[in-house]
């Protein structure tokens, strides 16, 4: 917490939003990229299909249900509907509307682009695939759900035991997509990619918002002309 007013105005004007929104400019590119790729070909890159014989080489109880788990999590009502109200209804009992709204959009947002990328690309997905899942391979939806849910939480809770259980969530999403045969490898990718475009680029605007909130800090004031026109007469050295 800072010891002045002032300071914490210092502090707040550090705070850049270029480089969330730059970070997530450089995801949409890569995404645009591995989009593209995937389009050309079509059919799955040779990493996907190795990967889909290493990971189902040594299929377990274990892994099936931790697998469907994930799969409850990362789609259908879940997804759509308890994490995202849940996390609102929190948000805004420790009164952090701004975070709230951030949150709600953000997950929105990466759903909406995610069924467009489908579409767009029309890739077909495995077909030993375990569940059921709805058109389109890449990229996967459950996993830029994931990322997109663990980046926004890494915003508004700044530690590093939440980046790491963030990070470990979006891996475990994604390696079992993989080991359902729901998706290929290259789709965990460019949802991964497209979770962390989002969430930047969707929090770039609300960055010093989010900031004053979390710090408990009073909203910026604004300056008008007519209350700036006393301080620049007192700055102004009188005429001889």
């Amino acid at each position: 917490m800072y010891r002045t007013r002032e300071e914490a105005r210092l502090a707040t004007r550090r705070i850049s939003r270029r480089w969330p929104l730059i970070s997530g400019i450089i995801a949409a590119v890569l995404v645009a990229v591995l989009g593209l790729l995937v389009w050309l070909r079509q059919g799955p890159f040779s990493v996907d299909t190795e990967w889909a014989v290493e990971v189902r080489e040594d299929p377990t109880g274990f892994l099936d249900i931790v697998s469907n788990v994930m799969n409850q999590l990362g789609g259908g009502p879940v997804a759509v509907w308890v994490i995202p109200l849940l996390g609102v209804a929190a948000l805004l009992i420790v009164k952090r509307p701004f975070a709230a709204l951030y949150w709600l959009l953000a997950i929105a947002a990466s759903a909406g682009v995610v069924q467009l990328v489908k579409h767009l690309i029309g890739r077909e997905r495995p077909e030993d695939m375990l569940v059921t899942s709805d058109f389109g391979s890449f990229p996967s939806g459950h996993t830029a759900n994931a990322a997109t849910v663990a980046l926004v939480l890494g915003v508004l809770f700044p530690r590093v035991l939440v980046w790491l259980a963030g990070a470990a969530g979006v891996a475990l999403m994604a390696f079992t997509r993989t080991y359902l045969g729901a998706h290929w490898l290259t789709d965990t990718i460019g949802g991964v990619l497209i979770g962390v475009c989002v969430a930047l680029i969707i929090g770039a605007p609300f960055a010093d918002r989010l900031f004053r909130e979390r710090h408990r800090l009073p909203a910026r004031p604004r300056t008008s002309a007519a209350t700036a026109a006393p301080d620049e007469k007192r700055r102004k050295p009188r005429d001889r």
